[in-house]
């Protein structure tokens, strides 16, 4: 593990959005060889210079954004039957996923084990009718699907990363380390993010305290100065989902392409799905996240999540490019 040199480049002038940290544009290798084949290979990317979020979304944010626009989120609105072939008309209702721990082990190929598709769940109330985000106003918004934080962005003036934007943060000047703060993963027994410990998913023995989502910042900031990067919740990437990477993507420092942006949207479909639903990258791994299940708490790790899909544990930061619009 080594300290990424920063590069001999000025800061722009601050963007318009508050509480943001300069990422200084350089080459650096995303990826691993290591874990999930979905990560690998390691590669090359270099990227300009942009501007993030120090903290993810809070739902004291995104109830500001509420109050100025009206936005009424996915989670708040019943599916159109005609988008869904087959599906059970008792789902098509206003509904998000909620994790409900189980009563003892489970099949964890079986994710059904531990979600609940549950009738007027959503940002508001993130456990379902009859919870409300009253005293966790700094937790990460959760229950925002892709439409959510698109609009959220343009409200704000900002864009959502591309993973490869979103890595070259989470990272924080190291190279090759294996996760946001060094290669041990509770450094002395201190656990440095959100993450669940214990039996997933039905022990949570909390040794970091938190049984869902836990307050902004709790957490050591990374080199960069960026909290929450690890754990919490997963944040939505701009990257369409693929499951492996371009064929020359072991390209070498000199030749790695410029500011990618990975994946097709029509390549990103799940070909089980018979709806169809196009799939962006989650980064960042979130509070479910365990060693026996999901060890996606790396800034390498990524995930698959339908853009018409909100859980309770998938939340979203933005970025800013300097001279570039947002969405």
């Amino acid at each position: 593990m080594q300290q990424a040199a920063p590069l001999e480049a000025p800061v722009p002038d601050d963007p318009a959005r508050t509480d943001m940290v300069w990422i200084p544009g350089r080459t650096f290798r995303m990826g691993s060889d290591s874990h999930y084949p979905e990560e690998a290979p390691s590669r090359f990317a270099a990227l300009d210079g942009f501007w993030i979020d120090a903290r993810p979304v809070t739902n004291r944010d995104f109830a500001a954004f509420v109050d100025a626009t009206g936005w009424i989120t996915q989670a708040e609105i019943a599916p159109n039957a005609a988008d869904y072939p087959g599906a059970d008309p008792a789902m098509l209702v206003p509904a998000s996923l909620v994790f409900t721990p189980s009563d003892g082990p489970v099949d964890l190929r079986q994710i059904s084990g531990w979600w609940r598709f549950l009738p007027g769940a959503q940002w508001r109330h993130p456990l379902g009718p009859g919870s409300s985000i009253e005293g966790i106003e700094d937790h990460p918004v959760v229950h925002v699907a892709w439409r959510d934080v698109v609009a959220y962005a343009v409200w704000a003036g900002g864009d959502l990363p591309t993973e490869a934007e979103w890595e070259l943060a989470a990272r924080g000047g190291l190279e090759n380390a294996e996760y946001a703060w060094g290669d041990d993963f509770m450094p002395k027994g201190k656990p440095m993010a959100n993450t669940w410990q214990g039996r997933f998913p039905f022990e949570n023995t909390l040794e970091d305290g938190w049984v869902r989502t836990s307050p902004v910042g709790i957490y050591p900031a990374n080199g960069y100065g960026l909290v929450d990067m690890i754990g919490n919740t997963w944040e939505w990437t701009r990257d369409w989902w693929s499951s492996s990477s371009p064929a020359d993507a072991r390209s070498k420092a000199c030749c790695a392409p410029k500011n990618p942006l990975g994946g097709e949207e029509t390549g990103s479909i799940d070909p089980r799905d018979p709806a169809r639903i196009t799939r962006k990258v989650l980064k960042g791994g979130s509070h479910l996240c365990a060693p026996s299940y999901c060890r996606r708490y790396r800034p390498a790790a990524r995930h698959a999540q339908p853009i018409d899909t909100s859980t309770s544990h998938v939340g979203f930061r933005l970025v800013v490019r300097p001279g570039q619009a947002g969405l």
